[in-house]
């Protein structure tokens, strides 16, 4: 992973209660497993595993544990291992506190789409609907552009939506935003970021709460 993903996932700890059941998406959400500090959230992974641990160094893989995107995880102590029924009965029951999701997009009300590309084969759709609806609180963890520079965070999505719930906070490179009534609010930029920079990546009309900024 690159060293802009790392720090989106670092970027995300601080929306993580002590202590929360926390599931972490496929992609950039991964990592921020390794940014936690220890036993700081209850990692819970789809495929039935509450209590992942960090990346397992060299020489530590076990291929028969792996997380729900079948990367190499470790476990904590006094982990739990269970069926994937009973994991989705977690997230469903409203028992997963903080999802943190992957995006291709975020409208300008805060919903994503993240799980198809029209005219290109759907690989799974995973577990990001159920988390949509069933988590507590969603985060998103993303570039704030794609690979060719086109802006993800965009007035209307053009690739189909995950669900028509907004998630709750947006974390990329560059800064994060808050859901509110409706629509985006910046509340926060990254180290040598500016307004102006933040402005000229993002496609959706957003308001701010920084200190001497101007709406966007």
């Amino acid at each position: 992973m690159s060293a802009v993903q790392e720090r989106i996932a670092a970027r995300v700890v601080p929306h993580i209660p002590p202590g929360a059941v926390v599931n972490l998406g496929i992609g950039i959400p991964t990592l921020v497993a390794d940014h936690l500090p220890g036993f700081a959230a209850h990692l819970q992974t789809e495929n039935g595993l509450l209590g992942v641990g960090p990346t397992p160094g060299p020489g530590e893989v076990d291929p028969d544990l792996v997380h729900a995107g079948k990367k190499p995880v470790t476990a904590r102590p006094g982990a739990s291992f269970f069926a994937s029924s009973a994991s989705f009965g977690m997230i469903r029951g409203g028992h997963v506190e903080v999802a943190v999701l992957g995006a291709l997009q975020i409208d300008g009300r805060g919903r994503i789409a993240n799980w198809s590309v029209p005219g290109k084969p759907v690989l799974g759709v995973g577990g990001a609907m159920d988390l949509l609806v069933g988590a507590r609180t969603v985060v998103v963890a993303t570039t704030h552009t794609a690979k060719d520079g086109t802006p993800k965070i965009v007035a209307e999505c053009s690739y189909p939506l995950t669900a028509r719930r907004p998630v709750d906070v947006v974390v990329t490179e560059l800064a994060t935003f808050r859901v509110r009534d409706g629509g985006l609010v910046l509340t926060d930029l990254a180290d040598g970021v500016t307004l102006d920079e933040v402005r000229e990546r993002t496609a959706a009309p957003f308001r701010t709460e920084i200190p001497e900024a101007v709406d966007a």
